[in-house]
């Protein structure tokens, strides 16, 4: 079932955006060659737990840990761990906050060190496939026009747009509907509605678009080893255009 949020319950969002843009600021700072993921999760949790905030995905259908760490050729749901960042990793570091029941959900690519001309290429690309998705979430339009805006540029950039993983409603629940392709064809699909809230988090990749599943049966990874990036926002669609509950340029 598509809820459409009321006022209050899109202000709890709202706080809990700014907690989570904050944590993903703070990040930023500590990324650099020699950290580990399972360093930067204990990280997370603590930032969150000063903020009166909890991560919403810890615990979600057993997943373990308070963040999705994915390095290079993993996809989308990476498991935190030991090993050290390498100078010219890329990793995306995805979360979930929950404040008094407002959910906000946003992943960011970093590079770690000094990354390649193409890997910096590829983050670029991504995010900018992610604002052109968002440009497209608009009171009116369909979801088709969210995904082809995706597909067209990312193809059209020489990289891959994955299949498997999609965006989706979110709150009160982590996972709602509607679900949210980032690719398709324009004007197809349920029409967005005010007061609607999704996330767009296209990922995308230098080789084929096709996943693998590890043997933890969680982290997605390429079948060819290209790296994955990904981006993503939580948004209200309102009459006034798209709203970023995510937003880190406010």
């Amino acid at each position: 079932m598509i809820t459409r949020k009321s006022k209050r319950e899109i202000e709890k969002m709202q706080a809990a955006g700014d907690i989570l843009v904050n944590c993903h600021k703070e990040i930023a700072k500590i990324i650099k060659p020699g950290i580990t993921t399972m360093e930067i999760n204990e990280f997370t949790e603590n930032f969150l737990k000063e903020h009166g905030a909890t991560p919403e995905q810890k615990g979600y259908n057993g997943y373990p840990y308070a963040i999705c760490a994915s390095i290079n050729d993993e996809i989308c749901h990476g498991f935190p761990r030991e090993e050290k960042l390498e100078d010219g990793d890329i990793v995306t570091i995805d979360m979930v906050v929950n404040l008094d029941g407002g959910l906000a959900d946003s992943a960011w690519t970093y590079a770690v060190g000094n990354v390649d001309e193409k890997g910096l290429r590829l983050m670029k690309v991504t995010k900018t496939a992610l604002d052109k998705g968002v440009e497209q979430a608009q009171a009116g339009n369909r979801l088709g026009d969210i995904g082809h805006a995706i597909q067209q540029y990312a193809e059209g950039e020489g990289f891959s747009v994955v299949r498997d993983f999609t965006g989706h409603g979110i709150g009160p629940t982590l996972h709602e509907d509607p679900h949210i392709p980032h690719f398709g064809l324009p004007n197809k699909g349920l029409r967005l509605k005010e007061g609607m809230v999704i996330t767009i988090e296209p990922m995308i990749n230098e080789g084929s678009w096709h996943s693998q599943m590890d043997r933890n049966n969680w982290t997605a990874r390429t079948i060819d080893e290209g790296r994955s990036a990904q981006y993503e926002h939580t948004i209200v669609i309102t009459k006034e255009g798209p709203l970023l509950l995510t937003d880190q340029d406010k």
